[in-house]
């Protein structure tokens, strides 16, 4: 979880290899092609059918219709609470490297697009969307640990530190 831009789906991509664990990605289940929204009610069923799966690494936030079901099952909450100026940097080379192009975590049809809103959004996130996070893991159970990574080193150090005898159970 944690602000666009911030590394989550390069990290979710990079456990994945490391545990064998599959990715789901929330933006590929909530974005329909042309960057059209699902419903509420699509995009919940959606994620209820990926948490059934045996195991799994969830890459997104989307904690107002797809928390609850996430936070009752997840063995774990790996968080990027970074500051803005990584997050913006982030998002400005993704759109450089990924302009025109569908990212492998991305819905079909959704090409990354250079979006003002979603600027302000990634640039406001701390202050708008960090809040309700925090609230969100209130809510966590006493054995599921919150991860949290406050620069892209820490989340490196934890690959690389990273054993898959050790926490392929906290990861599910």
């Amino acid at each position: 979880m944690g602000s666009p831009g911030s590394g989550k789906s390069t990290f979710a991509r990079r456990l994945s290899q490391v545990t064998g664990i599959p990715v789901v990605s929330l933006d590929a289940l909530y974005w329909r092609p042309g960057w059209q929204p699902s419903d509420a009610a699509e995009f919940q069923a959606r994620v209820a059918e990926a948490v059934r799966l045996p195991r799994w690494i969830i890459d997104g936030d989307y904690i107002w219709w797809a928390g609850d079901v996430r936070r009752g099952v997840a063995d774990a909450v790996i968080w990027f609470d970074l500051p803005r100026r990584t997050c913006m940097v982030g998002l400005m080379n993704r759109i450089a490297t990924s302009y025109g192009r569908v990212r492998p975590e991305m819905a079909e049809g959704c090409p990354e697009r250079i979006n003002l809103e979603f600027f302000r959004y990634v640039w406001t996130y701390r202050r708008e969307q960090r809040p309700k996070l925090l609230q969100y893991f209130g809510g966590l159970r006493a054995d599921q640990p919150l991860i949290c990574f406050t620069d892209r080193a820490q989340a490196e150090r934890y690959l690389a530190n990273f054993s898959q005898h050790e926490h392929a159970e906290v990861v599910h």
